[in-house]
């Protein structure tokens, strides 16, 4: 099939669209493709996912499971685990996992294997986009080179290029559809095709000049949104030193209209992308001889927040008289953020496991997750499940630590039934405070050398 030919079925909507891999970022692309009219196939190794979809139930909050069960029902959308059916497919999206391995390199096996899954279902005019956050050069050098030796021609035979997934789970403006697409490939061609693609159901494509390109503009993204995370959570640890509000300090400097932009500190940082993606820079820089001091810095920040906060927790508990060893602590939010269920790098599972090093009875209270898996990777070596968030639970806690800040949580409620709130978040910085004496990342005092002075 010739690049004109499978630009006209794109534009006609005949052409069948994979998607390789069905979680956060291959399930949303897979239903934008349905409802642009494609008939789309999607691949997963988890039976238990593609049973699901199969049933016409979602998995991904953000995608309702009434959008699954339409396109299931109408026969253009199947999820399935047999890696043959790939072959019917003119186009195909790969949005599987790229973590990082306990020394913090990359993790290539996921894309490696999704690789394999695509060369393995190819044939002529197939086009291929690779869309899971790695470091610059995947495409060329783990990609590339594999089609050619298969007797694959890039930019005549196949079409090959990387795209950027810019999922944000929870956002209530910004999804799959309106967000803009960074689209780069290895020839024009290449990035012409999978641009055609993408505008056929993305409202802006950007296309860029090269398939590096297009990767390094995904790690500038979280990397400048790591580094200024780091740079608010010092601020934050200054300002604690200091005896000053940290709070009051951003506020007031978010009134000057230019040259500022808005952080807010926190418990530390989570989800599948800002934690690890700056890392995928730094890897591919030492390979280069060069060191990503700035990179690396943030990253030792951020990652120091969740002690920060138990040390917090600590000191609190001695103020009281009471010791962190046998003391009940509830952890109000395990989710890595507001509004959504994912506890992916969640910084509460770091609390948690630093707790109860010390010897604390830990729970948790989150309205998005029912139960948190053992994680070995955190320290978590048991489950837990969601407590009620009532009055016994709360007058019963020896500490309440506020880690994640869910909007319909009551917060003065909180406040009314616990003796202790430890609120890394700020959430109650505006409720009515009764009976609870609150902690918050940054404590602000009077310097007796002020009231000497007055």
């Amino acid at each position: 099939m010739s690049k004109d030919v499978l630009l006209s079925r794109i534009r006609n909507r005949e052409a069948v669209v994979g998607v390789v891999g069905l979680g956060y970022v291959g399930l949303p692309l897979a239903m934008e493709f349905a409802k642009a009219g494609f008939t789309v196939i999607g691949f997963d190794v988890s039976e238990r996912v593609c049973a699901e979809l199969s049933a016409g139930r979602s998995h991904i909050q953000d995608v309702p499971s009434s959008d699954v069960a339409r396109f299931v029902d109408a026969g253009t959308f199947v999820a399935t685990t047999d890696p043959s059916r790939l072959k019917e497919a003119d186009a195909i999206s790969v949005a599987v996992p790229t973590p990082l391995s306990k020394t913090r390199d990359p993790d290539m096996s996921y894309v490696l294997a999704a690789r394999d899954t695509v060369l393995a279902a190819a044939h002529p005019g197939l086009l291929i986009v690779l869309e899971s956050t790695t470091y610059p050069g995947t495409t060329r050098e783990l990609f590339q080179p594999h089609f050619e030796q298969a007797g694959y021609v890039i930019g005549e035979s196949v079409f090959l290029a990387f795209s950027p997934e810019r999922v944000d789970p929870g956002n209530p403006t910004y999804h799959t559809k309106n967000t803009p697409k960074v689209v780069g490939g290895i020839t024009p061609g290449c990035t012409e095709t999978a641009a055609a693609l993408y505008q056929s159901c993305i409202d802006t494509v950007v296309p860029v000049s090269s398939t590096e390109t297009a990767e390094l503009v995904k790690l500038l993204e979280n990397t400048f949104r790591a580094v200024n995370i780091g740079l608010v959570n010092e601020m934050a640890i200054v300002c604690d030193k200091l005896g000053v509000d940290v709070w009051e300090v951003i506020d007031a400097a978010a009134t000057k209209p230019f040259g500022f932009m808005k952080f807010t500190p926190g418990p530390g940082i989570g989800g599948h992308c800002i934690p690890l993606d700056p890392h995928y820079l730094a890897w591919k820089m030492r390979t280069l001889n060069y060191k990503t001091r700035m990179i690396d810095l943030a990253s030792e920040i951020n990652s120091q927040m969740p002690a920060f906060v138990v040390e917090k927790v600590l000191l609190a508990l001695n103020a009281e008289r009471k010791s962190v060893n046998g003391a009940r602590i509830l952890v109000l939010g395990v989710a890595y953020k507001r509004n959504i269920d994912d506890v992916r790098e969640s910084p509460a599972l770091d609390v948690i496991r630093l707790l109860e090093a010390y010897g604390a009875d830990v729970v948790y209270h989150d309205p998005f997750v029912p139960i948190i898996r053992a994680d070995p990777h955190h320290g978590i070596a048991h489950e837990m499940r969601c407590v009620a968030l009532s009055s016994e639970e709360l007058t019963r806690a020896d500490a309440v630590v506020v880690v994640t800040d869910h909007r319909d949580v009551d917060y003065q409620f909180v406040l009314d039934q616990a003796t202790l709130v430890v609120d890394a978040r700020n959430v109650t910085r505006t409720a009515t405070r009764t009976k609870a004496r609150v902690v918050s990342l940054a404590q602000a005092h009077v310097h007796p050398e002020i009231v000497a002075g007055a």
